[in-house]
């Protein structure tokens, strides 16, 4: 009876399926873990990749240390919303995929020494979209920050409110904005921090609120999506409308800020705007 042996390259065969991963922006192959080392940015092009809710707060607060806070919210399907499937379904397909109750996870710790609250929005969840809890969290992170004294950080990445709660989604923009109003009127610094993409009711409320609007590069920001608006007045729009530098330059943000410089630009901020230390 013949013996069949493995070829000696077979035994050789190096798996590196998952270690490399190709920019999107210039198709450059990136190691996967000088990309994790560059906080998911391309050294080549400087292209930000999305990145999880968890990973920002980790990039953010000092020594990657925070304490969640308002995680057992749950959305309910208040209006019995189905369109190709139920509300309900999608809530629950959300939960799978990001293992989050809702959209935003809210958390306290310091951030360059500075005692804050800092909120980070999760695009996988149903587009980061904002409904009555993610409208709650957002409104208590703010009550607390004007209670216990800490600065208070926003960072978005949202597709706007959230559809399948009508209007109980459109009115958290107002209840959002009114805690703002009162942490101002309390002189506690707000910092808001959009990504890509920040849009709809969340880039018309709260996100451009803040008393520094910083975004990261190349980030999709404004209410309505570009071809919307070149359907709605016929004309081409300029190149790169809606990208944080063409919103830098016609003075609708404070700065355009690379993901690995972030953290530093807001502790320098927050120590400009005196926020609290630890």
């Amino acid at each position: 009876m013949p013996i069949f042996r493995k070829k000696d390259n077979e035994d050789k065969r190096v798996h590196t399926e998952g270690l490399w991963i190709k920019c999107d922006a210039c198709s450059e192959p990136i190691w996967k873990k000088d990309l994790d080392a560059q906080g998911m940015v391309c050294a080549k092009c400087g292209f930000h990749f999305k990145i999880s809710a968890r990973q920002r707060l980790d990039m953010l607060f000092d020594d990657g240390s925070w304490e969640e806070f308002g995680g057992n919210l749950r959305s309910t399907n208040a209006l019995q919303f189905t369109d190709r499937k139920s509300y309900e379904e999608r809530l629950q397909d959300a939960k799978e995929k990001t293992g989050l109750s809702d959209a935003v996870i809210c958390a306290t710790g310091e951030l360059e020494g500075h005692k804050v609250v800092i909120c980070a929005m999760e695009y996988r969840f149903i587009g980061g979209s904002m409904g009555a809890v993610v409208g709650e969290k957002l409104t208590r992170a703010a009550e607390r920050a004007e209670s216990d004294g800490r600065a208070l950080v926003f960072v978005s990445a949202s597709g706007g409110a959230r559809m399948m709660e009508g209007m109980v989604s459109l009115v958290q923009m107002a209840k959002i904005s009114a805690a703002l109003k009162r942490l101002d009127r309390a002189q506690i610094p707000y910092i808001s921090v959009l990504t890509d993409p920040t849009t709809g009711g969340v880039t018309a409320s709260f996100a451009m609120l803040g008393d520094l609007n910083i975004a990261e590069p190349g980030a999709l920001i404004g209410f309505a999506g570009p071809r919307v608006i070149e359907q709605t007045i016929r004309q081409k729009l300029p190149k790169g409308f809606q990208r944080s530098e063409f919103l830098l330059r016609h003075g609708m943000l404070d700065a355009v800020v690379p993901r690995p410089q972030l953290k530093q630009y807001i502790g320098n901020a927050l120590k400009f705007l005196g926020g609290p230390e630890a």
